[in-house]
């Protein structure tokens, strides 16, 4: 065997990729091009090898393990994308161990692939061919690798392939191309959207699957093992504490919303029991509190499963900090920033200045206390010494910045603002609580007959309202009376059971007649209640404001808690979980649901962490306080319900509609003009009917949605274990129909995506501006005691009493900033019908065309929300100062746009 020496003017003859032996070693490395043979050539020279023995002939560093090289092959070269930030680059290039994966990259040995057939081999699997992939091109946020692979005409369908992580830190491996060396023409394709972890770290090889679906007893032969041993993995085995790069997908109750090792933060566990029901979370499999044995401990990370974390991009725009600091560091500080963290604005002037000239921010530990928490906030910081926070002008502030002050724009708000599902149609007079009077007081509402005539100026009945259906309510009495007085033990806070009652006009806007407010008896205290109505004179009018300032900050929380939280975030967790465990990655109903749970649990981690944790942003500023989470979870037992999360049957549930099989969505809306309805139930009809398109190609018949032992055991876990509280109700559905199967995957594909972007996107238009809606009401009406000053301070300056009202300045301006990034699209978000990784549905022409005609329907539909909006005819979304309903509009620009659906609960 030859052995030429090479000295370094001669390295330029070998640019083409070719395999070397160093002189003394059995390892073989493919160098590719010059700048890696000259990095070759000097490593060697300084290790005193001077010389590289050629192998003669021409290698592709590819070979069929265990099999001599076949006479009749076929050339595929596989293209993968590694996708990284640059940011993220640049800070890994300074690590150790990005050092060693560079002399990785030199010696060609990174990533190992293996290609896997999908038929069997006399009744065992085929072995796979394998080669390294080598590093070709870095472009922005892509590095490109390539390696090549002869294969044997008789290897079968490429079903797959094992991918080994030989680097000695993480890659985000966005997909691979099979195609022919020769032709180019692609022979498979391999979508991939995952972190792999080091071997060193976890050594089971990682096994993606081609775009091609399979129900389960469609899988082919070569397959099946591989299948059923990648969800087995999946699933864990339920013990041990997991760590920040396992996959591992399982189920837990909500222990770790306490801290019961921590003075007064023991919270009760939320789900589990009959007291507390709840849907459940991730496990985390973290050591259990020594004080109560059923609760987790608390750490500064929360695990989800690798692929669930944000993408760097969004962990930038995000700031995965931002909410923990607003816990951790404003509220500990907040003394430090204002004179009493108990302090209300003292007038209206200082609410504005927040906006126009700012707010000044003291140091604290020479940090500025704002400027650590949110980026975006911070952007509007001047570069001087004294620096101020400034915020973003509210949408509805900016049209008109007294229209929260009128009543017109309290109701219209029940219709087009952030809390579309509160409403609901009054089927009877008098209204009745469903609650033992025994201990709860009167059960039947102070809202009478007479008073409803009286605000309706006698322009018919009201038994002719309820039967003309003209008479709406938001009623939130029997959720929150059962809690008033534990709250009201509270300091800073007061709690009503509420009732707001509205007419529906002729002109199809709603007026608000009445505002019950009641105190239940107590051992020391009588029953209290009163009617609150609109009013002329300055003291009724000072009260009515008083009345819908407390019923306001009612709907902040019951639109946080649960329209938003319990309805959306919480209810889709066990879904997700479900979903991991039960159904294979080349399952056909994995492909579909698995981009609408994107972030979804990452998210859900950050808000246990510091949003609905003991004494978390919701805790320190929404008015149940500490009870808060206790109140999603009655709400949860009282009215969650699977059937009834979609849209359809959510409107009949709540009277604002009625079965009409030649209406359109084959309901009639009760008022016309329902912006969140309207438009709503156009992205749920336009859903629906891409759902059943794929539904109908992968299920052609229903037989196979019963044989389907995936499906069924998915769905099964999500009732048992997802829902395990709810799981013996009669109400969820059976899948065994095409037509079951669509309903059920548009309710979920709904609620990730429609659902929570009408809850979730408007909410600094709306509530960015506070007076707005106030997420605590801090002082009782001043009528409630006569004898009290307060009701002589209210007479002698009743703007103060509203004020004090109003929540504290530390609570206002960290629920604004709060709210102002949760409002935030970020750069990377993927709407719904759009463009997004991993549809693997495009490379079936069938489900290609059908995705288009989805996409083709959505734009027709935000077309159509413009124009309703600039239609004076619906006087609920267009008007002067009005802001137009636009959540509904299925695509946006980056940033507070007051619209878009993405396609999951991403923030």
């Amino acid at each position: 065997m030859v052995t030429p020496q090479i000295t370094k003017p001669q390295i330029n003859q070998y640019y083409s990729p070719r395999l070397f032996f160093l002189p003394n070693s059995r390892s073989a490395y493919k160098l590719e091009r010059t700048q890696l043979l000259y990095q070759s050539y000097y490593l060697r020279k300084n290790r005193g090898l001077t010389s590289i023995r050629c192998i003669a002939g021409e290698m592709k560093g590819a070979r069929v393990q265990g099999t001599p090289k076949p006479t009749e092959s076929t050339k595929l070269k596989a293209i993968l994308t590694v996708r990284a930030s640059t940011v993220e680059r640049f800070l890994d290039n300074l690590s150790p161990t990005q050092v060693l994966d560079n002399l990785q990259d030199l010696l060609g040995r990174s990533l190992l692939l293996e290609l896997i057939s999908s038929e069997v081999d006399t009744g065992s699997e085929k072995k796979t061919i394998s080669a390294y992939a080598q590093k070709v091109s870095q472009d922005g946020q892509e590095t490109k690798y390539e390696s090549t692979f002869t294969v044997p005409n008789n290897f079968g369908e490429i079903g797959g392939v094992f991918v080994t992580n030989v680097y000695h830190n993480e890659i985000f491996l966005q997909d691979l191309i099979l195609q022919n060396d020769k032709t180019g023409a692609a022979a498979a394709t391999i979508s991939c959207n995952s972190w792999i972890q080091p071997k060193s770290v976890s050594p089971d090889k990682r096994v993606f699957f081609t775009t091609k679906s399979y129900l389960p007893d469609q899988t082919p032969s070569g397959l099946k093992s591989l299948r059923k041993h990648e969800l087995e993995l999946k699933r864990g085995n339920g013990k041990g504490e997991r760590k920040s790069t396992d996959r591992i997908y399982d189920y837990d109750t909500y222990n770790d919303l306490g801290d019961p090792d921590s003075g007064d933060r023991a919270r009760p566990v939320l789900g589990g029991t009959k007291v507390f029901p709840y849907p459940r979370r991730c496990r985390t499999g973290r050591p259990q509190s020594k004080k109560d044995p059923k609760s987790e401990t608390r750490s500064s990370t929360f695990y989800v499963p690798r692929d669930e974390d944000f993408s760097k991009v969004k962990q930038l725009q995000f700031s995965t900090t931002a909410l923990t600091s607003l816990l951790h560091a404003a509220l500990p500080s907040a003394q430090n920033v204002v004179i009493d963290t108990k302090s209300g604005f003292p007038n209206f002037n200082e609410i504005t200045v927040l906006y126009n000239e700012g707010f000044q921010i003291p140091k604290v530990d020479g940090i500025g206390f704002f400027q650590t928490l949110i980026p975006r906030i911070s952007d509007a910081i001047q570069d001087v010494s004294d620096k101020v926070l400034r915020f973003d002008v509210p949408e509805m502030l900016e049209r008109d910045r007294f229209s929260w002050l009128r009543d017109e724009e309290f109701a219209r708000q029940t219709l087009a603002g952030i809390n579309p599902y509160a409403i609901q149609l009054v089927k009877e007079l008098p209204m009745k609580s469903k609650l033992d009077p025994a201990i709860y007081g009167t059960a039947e509402s102070a809202i009478t007959t007479d008073i409803i005539e009286k605000e309706i100026n006698g322009i018919m009945t009201a038994e002719e309202a309820v039967h003309q259906k003209k008479l709406f309510v938001v009623d939130y009495h029997d959720l929150l009376l059962p809690y008033v007085h534990k709250v009201r033990a509270l300091e800073g806070t007061t709690l009503y059971g509420s009732r707001s009652l509205f007419f529906l006009t002729d002109e199809g806007i709603l007026k608000p007649i009445a505002i019950e407010l009641t105190r239940p008896p107590s051992p020391t205290t009588p029953e209290w209640r009163h009617v609150f109505v609109p009013s002329s004179d300055s003291t009724g009018s000072w009260l009515w404001k008083l009345a819908k300032a407390q019923v306001c900050a009612h709907d902040s929380g019951h639109h946080e808690l649960i329209s938003h939280w319990l309805r959306t975030h919480c209810s889709v967790e066990p879904y997700i979980i479900a979903t991991h465990r039960q159904l294979s990655e080349m399952h056909p109903i994995y492909r579909l649901l698995h981009p609408h749970f994107r972030y979804t649990m990452k998210i859900n981690a950050l808000a246990r962490q510091a949003l609905i944790s003991a004494r978390g942003i919701i805790e320190s500023s929404f008015s149940p306080l500490k009870y808060s989470m206790e109140l999603s979870s009655v709400a949860y037992d009282q009215t969650w319900r699977f059937d009834l999360e979609a849209l359809p049957a959510d409107l009949i549930r709540r009277g604002m509609a009625v079965k009409d099989p030649a209406a359109e969505h084959g309901l009639k809306l009760v008022i016309d003009d329902y912006p969140f309805a309207n438009d709503g139930l156009l992205i749920w009809s336009a859903i629906k009917n891409w759902v059943q398109e794929y539904i109908s190609h992968y299920y052609p018949d229903s037989a196979q949605i019963k044989s389907d032992t995936e499906l069924q055991a998915w769905w099964h876990e999500v009732r048992t274990r997802g829902h395990a509280d709810k799981k013996d109700e009669p109400w969820w559905p059976i899948l065994d129909t095409q037509e079951s199967l669509t309903q059920t995957l548009t309710t979920i594909i709904w609620v990730a995506s429609a659902h929570h972007a009408a809850v979730n996107f408007g909410q600094y238009d709306y509530a960015g501006f506070f007076p707005n809606r106030p997420t605590i009401a801090r002082i009782n009406m001043p009528t409630e005691d006569m004898t009290t000053d307060q009701l002589k301070n209210f007479l002698q300056k009743p703007e103060d009493t509203l004020l004090d009202s109003f929540p504290t300045q530390i609570q206002a301006t960290v629920v604004m900033a709060v709210l102002n990034l949760l409002s935030t699209h970020s750069s990377d978000e993927e709407y719904l019908g759009g463009q997004a990784a991993g549809l693997t549905w495009l490379n079936d022409p069938v489900m290609k065309a059908a995705y288009d005609r989805f996409y083709t329907r959505l734009k027709e539909i935000e077309y159509k929300i413009d124009a309703r909006n600039l239609d004076p005819k619906f006087r609920n979304r267009s008007g002067a100062g009005l802001v137009p309903y636009k959540l509904m509009k299925p695509f946006s620009d980056a940033g507070v746009t007051g619209m878009g659906i993405p396609n999951s609960i991403s923030i």
